[in-house]
Order: C-alpha cells, then structure tokens, then sequence
C-alpha cells in the first residue's frame, strides 16, 4: 500500500477518487482473489436471489454482455450490468436499469469500500470491481452481468460464483499475466466455470486439453458447433438452435454475430424465461459504443476497439462483408504491449491508405514505432504519421471527401484510440 495518499472525503468528487485510486497499489496489475475477496465479505455483498452471469474472453466480452442485457430488459427483467474499461467516461463501467451509474453513486461506493478495506490494499481495477458489486446490491435487481476485466480464474470479478459464465473467444493477449500459448490462456479464462451451473464456450477452437481438464472437475460446457450453433442466411438474417430452441430469420444486429449466439446459449441456462419476442427486440436494440460503431457522415467512419490480431481479423472480415470493395483509410493507434506487428498484419489486406498517431502516456505506441511494424507486413506506399489521434482522424477525413471513391474511414487500435474521436470534429 502507498501510505503518502490520503483518501478523499466522502463529498470529493470522483476525479479526486479516481486520482486516488491510481496511486493507493503499487502496481496496476495484481491478479489474484484474497484481497478482493477480504474486502467482499467485510461489505457483506452477496447477489441474493439475483442471477449471475459472468463473460470472458480475448475479445466479444462487451458486446456478449451488451446481448445479455438488452435481451433481458427487452424480456421485462431488472439488469445491472458492469463492463470494463470504459472509453469516455468512468461512469459507463456500470448501468443500472440500463442507465449509467452517477458520479455520486461511485463516490459513495468507494467511499463505504474506503472505510471497510482497513490496511487491505487493491488495484484500481479492484477497488472498481467491489463499487460495481456495491451498487448492483442496492438496485433490487434480477439478472447481474459481469465483464471479466483481464483473464478470469484470478480476475477480481470472478471472487462472486457465477449462475451462467461464458468464454466468447481464446486469442493470444495479455501473454506477460495469461501466458503465450493457447492452452494456458484458456485454462485462465476457464477459471470462471463452477461445476454444477452453466457454461457456455464461444469459441470454435477451443483446446481439448483444457476441455477434458473441465470435464474431470465436473463442468459441462455448452459449446459452439456442438451442442449450439448459428448461421447467417442472408444479409439481414440468422438462425439459432441450441439444445432447447430453434430460432429461425432472427434480425442480423449491429455487433458481432457470434456474441449474440454465445448470450442465446447462455440465455438458454439462465433460469429465466425469455419469449422470442424479447429476443428479436433485443437484438435490434444491442449496440455498443466503439464496437463496429458505423456513422454516417461526410465521410463515413467506423470506431472499433480492435487492438489484438484475434479482434483486427474479425474487424476485417467485417469491413469485406458489411463495406464491398469501399477504399479503408485506417486511423490506428496503439499500446507497445500490445502484438502491434500481428495487429496490422491481419488489417493489411483491407486497408487503403494508413494514418498513423502516436498515442499519449507511458504505454502508448509513437506513430514511428507503428510505421517500422508496418514496414514489416507490408509493401504499400509509406504510411502517413501523426503527433495525435485527432490529427490523424482530421487527415483521413479530409482525403475522403477529396476522393471520388467514397472510402470509409476506418479508427480502431485501441479504447485510447476510439475515445479521442467525439471531439476530432
């Protein structure tokens, strides 16, 4: 613990609580439950008869969540739903209802866990963790829907047993605290299934090892091409059939279509009725800020978080179906942690012309570092770099609507990345 900060009051506003946060553990990542868990128990915080659902993954974690909760609000039920990081502001880390927690909410859940942590010292990612457990408690609520923030056997959110957990996807991320191999990623993010209750893979390739490990301690899961499956049949339909349902011409929504049959799946265990109605509406309303977020303009744009060569391939594989052979000008930036040279390996085939930010703080990329991965995965014509985000998005916009072609401008990277766009214009 860092003993040279002290704690706001309990009427500081919630910058001054997130500064403090910042500075209160020694490193920013710690995995591991028994501080989380201490702290759980002193606040007495316990779902009570509300169903819990919990969502991990390499990527598709907000937008399963996102499913879960529009779905279930379509079918009549009390959601809360806690995502992670947010990209504009903190207070879209928890919705209640479906609306956003306040700034006061936060600053009295961090206060009550201020008071109740004694000498426990938590990351900032814990310390957020238990004031989303805090609120939800106090929402008389159904359904509680949880993004794991990293991995998920030793992720904060997982010191609360799921009814229903999902693993949407196993891509290669986060290798210096999961690993670099596929098998012990997995096993990590596996570590939210509970024998006895439900769970739900997304993932077609998920590793047998693992499979056969959860198989010995008792856990079942329900897995894609297996026991659920789905299929596009046309540009605006799909169909779903798990073990109790089958669900024909369902409406193609905005965000990626193998969350949406990883929430049905999980949705099938949830023990809560949910009518095809509910669902239909559900999907159509499902949208997510920064996630194949399309907007209409002069020029066109579309934001994506996209920041792993896992997430770039569907990305692309997005853009061929949704946009044709519409020229892609790409505004990136990204962390140096990140498989930055992966990344633009998988975006390559799709992208036109290249717009590349340095992106601020200690881990951001430089738009130098960028261009050398470029250079390694690519023989287009050299790149276009950029002091800032905004610059680069003013730029790409700019050569759009100069050509004739109508491209689309494409900003993806990272969360960092899509935030600066709102006030690029």
């Amino acid at each position: 613990m860092n003993s040279t900060v002290s704690a706001p009051s309990a009427t500081a506003g919630l910058d001054a609580w997130l500064c403090y946060l910042e500075a209160l553990h020694p490193t920013e990542i710690d995995l591991g439950l028994s501080r989380v868990q201490q702290v759980k128990e002193r606040l007495n915080i316990d779902p009570g008869k509300a169903q819990v659902l919990t969502v991990a993954g390499t990527n598709g974690k907000g937008s399963t969540v996102r499913y879960l909760e529009s779905i279930l609000r379509a079918a009549g039920y009390r959601t809360g739903a806690y995502i992670s990081p947010h990209i504009y502001r903190y207070e879209e880390r928890v919705r209640l209802h479906g609306a956003l927690a306040s700034a006061d909410d936060f600053v009295r859940a961090f206060a009550a866990i201020e008071q109740a942590r004694g000498d426990i010292s938590l990351t900032y990612f814990e310390f957020g963790t238990l004031a989303a457990f805090w609120l939800l408690q106090r929402s008389e609520l159904d359904v509680w829907i949880l993004e794991v923030g990293l991995g998920g056997r030793l992720d904060a959110v997982n010191c609360l047993a799921a009814d229903v957990a999902m693993v949407t996807s196993v891509g290669i991320d986060h290798i210096g605290f999961l690993g670099s191999d596929r098998n012990g990623i997995a096993a990590e993010k596996a570590g939210v299934f509970r024998a006895g209750k439900g769970a739900v893979i997304g993932e077609p390739d998920f590793p047998k090892q693992v499979l056969s490990e959860l198989q010995t301690k008792g856990i079942e899961p329900q897995c894609v091409g297996h026991q659920f499956n789905y299929q596009q049949t046309s540009a605006d339909h799909w169909t779903f059939t798990g073990r109790r349902s089958q669900l024909q011409a369902l409406p193609m929504p905005q965000l990626p279509l193998p969350n949406a049959a990883t929430a049905l799946m999980a949705l099938e265990l949830l023990n809560l009725p949910v009518t095809e109605q509910a669902i239909r509406e559900g999907l159509v309303k499902a949208a997510e800020p920064g996630r194949l977020q399309y907007v209409a303009g002069n020029p066109d744009y579309l934001l994506d978080v996209a920041h792993n060569p896992h997430a770039a391939a569907f990305l692309v594989e997005h853009l061929r179906n949704r946009f044709g052979s519409r020229p892609i000008y790409a505004v990136l930036g990204m962390l140096k942690d990140k498989d930055i040279a992966g990344t633009l390996e998988q975006l390559k085939p799709a992208v036109s012309a290249w717009y590349l930010a340095d992106l601020e703080g200690p881990r951001g990329a430089s738009a130098k570092e960028l261009a050398s991965a470029l250079g390694e995965v690519t023989n287009q014509q050299p790149p276009l770099s950029y002091p800032c985000v905004t610059d680069a998005f003013r730029s790409a916009c700019d050569a759009a609507r100069e050509s004739q072609q109508q491209p689309l401008v494409l900003v993806c990277g990272s969360f960092y990345t899509v935030a600066k766009i709102p006030n690029a214009e």
